[in-house]
């Protein structure tokens, strides 16, 4: 989805149309779709969890390089909250949120020992912090009901004798 058919709709309405591009296999993990945005993005996808971010506002964090994606996340025992914060990422990802936002030469300007660029894709997601995040994390939930859908057996008895 690119950035201009996204305007004048909400969040939900945003995350969910993303949601909808992937064409999402009925089998998915979470290395099956990182796999899958690595390939719309035409990058590497390396994923490392750090202490740095523990015990701050941040989860997570994505930074985007020619030739390849990193993403940061804060370190925890609960699997389920690691993939949380990953899939966050890849919905930024997915939803194109390094193409908004601060020029590379004024980033550059803000943080001169790091690639104007690189500051300039994290910086932009700042600046529009509700919409982008809501959206984010809103495709996330999507991804992660898709992820748990397709790997769970029937949950109840009523799914397995109607």
């Amino acid at each position: 989805m690119d950035q201009q058919t996204s305007q004048g709709l909400g969040p939900a309405q945003i995350a969910a149309e993303a949601f909808s591009s992937l064409h999402l296999p009925s089998h998915l993990t979470l290395e099956a779709l990182t796999a899958i945005v690595a390939a719309r993005r035409r990058r590497r996808i390396e994923i490392e969890a750090t202490t740095i971010l523990n015990g701050t506002s941040v989860c997570g964090l994505w930074l985007s390089t020619d030739t390849r994606e990193i993403i940061l996340h804060a370190v925890t025992d609960s699997a389920l909250h690691r993939q949380q914060f990953i899939l966050h990422e890849l919905g930024h990802m997915i939803l194109r949120h390094d193409e908004l936002g601060v020029s590379s030469d004024y980033a550059g300007s803000l943080f001169p020992n790091l690639d104007g660029e690189m500051v300039s894709r994290a910086l932009a997601r700042s600046s529009f912090v509700d919409d982008l995040e809501a959206a984010a994390e809103t495709l996330a939930d999507l991804l992660a009901g898709a992820i748990r859908d397709s790997t769970m057996e029937p949950r109840s008895f009523e799914q397995v004798f109607g």
